[in-house]
């Protein structure tokens, strides 16, 4: 089964400087990781979104979070995902991811605005 291509940011913010990285990001991750048929990308979303989250790692979490959501997690299931990593990975780890998820849901309302005037 083919699959549309997993849309990365590396080369643009690294491609000068980390050109392997970049290669590994996008061929490897991306392109091999991500494709197995073990998980689907839905799965892979939510585990993804579930790990930056235990690390406290926000950076990544507003491109994870709207991958997870191309990949058909509701918003819905991103908030109770976190809510339920409050309890193991901490409450400000938490705490952090929700507020990544209602500037992103932000955002998106904004969007959604603009097109309908």
């Amino acid at each position: 089964m083919t699959h549309p291509a997993i849309p990365s940011s590396a080369r643009e913010a690294y491609g000068e400087i980390a050109p392997e990285f970049v290669r590994y990001s996008e061929d490897l991750l991306f392109g091999e990781v991500w494709r197995r048929e073990e998980l689907s990308l839905r799965d892979r979303s939510l585990i993804t979104v579930a790990a930056l989250t235990a690390g406290g790692m926000v950076e990544q979490m507003p491109y994870h979070m709207r991958l997870a959501m191309q990949n058909g997690v509701q918003s819905s299931e991103l908030v109770e995902a976190i809510t339920h990593l409050a309890f193991y990975t901490g409450w400000p780890r938490a705490a952090a991811a929700l507020t990544v998820v209602k500037q992103m849901l932000a955002q998106s309302d904004q969007l959604d605005n603009k097109g309908q005037k």
